[in-house]
């Protein structure tokens, strides 16, 4: 399978949820659109949108809406998704048959007052195999009449709920970069770099281990080196990525002498993703047993690397499995919490996936609601084996509600990115740090989005064209995952008689020296003191609108 191919594929699953927020832009006529604000009413023709969404400049036609043609509302008319041409129709027709694509409708119809269903999902369709993807331009293109009416308040109120954590998160961005800057940054002069790597020479070996009780199989990549001392670390990738993910961390934690295993989870894993070229439902695509399966597969791993640390002679002491640190991202990153002593509260998530409308959600509001379906109501997946976590990204939300982290007692470092419009900072990050009850640390990447730590030998630059924003990746997050290296390993160390030697690496100043024009770089053990006042009013941004 060619790798764009496998990129699309890999980003329906992992970024399906973007779907929404393609489709329920402002959205214009085929043609010609009639705008109507109020009593005033003004045809304007398609091409003059597509002159203000590639320059930013208002036509004579659309200088009366200067108002609300804002730079918000341009990035939102070039926002699109590729999807995959075989499960298109499939997609979009489950899309409109469930509870969440009706109540999208309903919201649609305000905006688009003379369209019809039929009107509307032939646009999606033909929109959707368009060679540049799903847009709001491609849907115009794409849209069975001559002209469409456009009630601009309301279609301005759907687009300033789209993704709304996502855009207060950047409206906090300042924040962190000012009241979390040091002064010392520039005169930072440790002894040794820990993003080099280490003396050791690292051997890598691939296991594949069956849980019979769950029938399911957990392939494994194992790094280590010969002389291994401290705890031992456990990858958990995210939604549709796979175990090489993290892979250059795994190498240099191993180089220092760190025994590494990076798992596969079979029910999220790239390889399941791809394999759903016609998914039944949106559920299949991530089940909500996978919430429970994530963390017992770690579990089950580390039984079975105990059994190995004690009968095989090549690994004969090298896999400590009884003092752990997990590090996970994305949907990994939740996986670290639950393990790490995080209770899941399925009824406090229930209440917010009922009341949140469609429209207003995240990509990882759509990830987390498909939690709501299990069957409980508390969950605990703590594994007393984890000693240490690490969260990059992390789907959070309201999976764990407002008491839920408070368990989690273990040292925790959390990293936020405030251009991460899948898993935004403000509500998957910022406040879950708030309730953690144990010590911790927060990096915030400014300008870094959802993949800037990712393996850039595991990633083709095709699936930063695929989601909500241009992914920071590549070398332009070089400094990003150079301090990932450094704190990351600096953070473990605390667990071994090097503690004192790496506490530099986890102060502020460390991470601020490693700042780049792309991504400013913070790290703190609390929040701003005036993220107080934000929190509250920015929460106003949760209450729907009603449209």
């Amino acid at each position: 399978m060619g790798q764009i191919k496998k990129i699309r594929q890999g980003a329906l699953g992992s970024l399906f949820v973007t779907l929404f927020s393609a489709i329920t832009g402002p959205v214009f006529a085929a043609e010609y659109l009639t705008l109507r604000l109020g009593p005033f009413e003004q045809s304007v023709a398609i091409t003059e949108l597509e002159k203000f969404a590639e320059t930013g400049e208002l036509s004579p036609e659309l200088q009366p809406y200067r108002d609300i043609l804002t730079p918000q509302i341009r990035k939102i008319l070039t926002n699109s998704l590729k999807l995959n041409p075989k499960t298109t129709e499939t997609f979009i027709n489950d899309l409109l048959l469930s509870r969440d694509g009706a109540r999208l409708l309903d919201r649609l119809g305000l905006a688009l007052p003379d369209s019809s269903l039929e009107q509307l999902k032939a646009a999606l369709l033909l929109g959707a195999r368009q060679v540049n993807g799903l847009s709001v331009l491609s849907f115009l293109r794409a849209y069975p009449g001559e002209k469409l009416t456009l009630d601009a308040s309301s279609a301005v109120g759907i687009a300033l709920q789209l993704n709304a954590s996502y855009w207060k998160s950047l409206a906090v961005a300042p924040i962190l970069e000012q009241d979390l800057a040091v002064a010392d940054a520039a005169t930072f002069r440790p002894k040794f770099d820990p993003a080099t790597p280490g003396p050791q020479l690292v051997k890598q070996r691939k296991l594949r281990l069956r849980d019979r009780q769950r029938q399911r199989t957990i392939i494994v990549d194992l790094y280590w080196a010969e002389d291994t001392t401290g705890p031992m670390v456990v990858l958990s990738h995210g939604f549709a990525a796979d175990r090489k993910f993290l892979r250059y961390l795994a190498r240099h934690l191993a180089s220092h002498g760190l025994t590494v295993a990076s798992l596969e989870h079979p029910g999220s894993n790239f390889t399941r993703i791809n394999n759903l070229s016609a998914p039944g439902k949106l559920g299949d695509l991530l089940p909500p047993s996978e919430f429970i399966d994530r963390p017992k597969d770690v579990s089950f791993l580390l039984d079975e690397l105990a059994d190995i640390n004690q009968r095989y002679s090549t690994m004969l002491g090298k896999l400590n499995t009884q003092q752990v640190t997990i590090i996970g991202h994305s949907l990994g990153g939740y996986t670290a919490l639950a393990l790490a002593g995080g209770k899941l509260d399925l009824e406090e998530l229930r209440q917010f996936c009922k009341n949140r409308s469609p429209v207003g959600r995240s990509p990882a509001d759509w990830f987390q609601c498909a939690a709501a379906d299990l069957p409980e109501d508390q969950v605990n997946l703590t594994d007393q084996r984890v000693v240490q976590a690490i969260a990059l990204n992390s789907v959070t939300g309201r999976l764990f509600g407002t008491k839920g982290l408070r368990h989690v007692t273990v040292p925790t470092l959390m990293l936020t990115g405030t251009e991460d419009a899948i898993t935004p900072a403000l509500d998957h990050q910022l406040r879950s740090f708030n309730q953690l009850g144990g010590s911790k640390y927060l990096i915030s990447a400014i300008g870094g989005t959802h993949l800037s730590v990712t393996d850039p030998k595991n990633l083709n630059d095709a699936i930063a064209r695929s989601t909500l924003v241009k992914e920071v990746v590549g070398d332009d997050a070089h400094s990003l995952r150079q301090l990932v290296k450094g704190v990351s390993l600096g953070f473990i160390k605390q667990l071994t008689p090097e503690a004192e030697r790496y506490e530099p690496f986890l102060t502020p100043a460390y991470a601020q020296s490693l700042s780049s024009p792309k991504i400013s770089l913070r790290l703190s053990t609390k929040l701003p003191a005036t993220m107080a006042t934000w929190f509250q009013v920015l929460s106003v941004g949760n209450q729907q609108v009603a449209i």
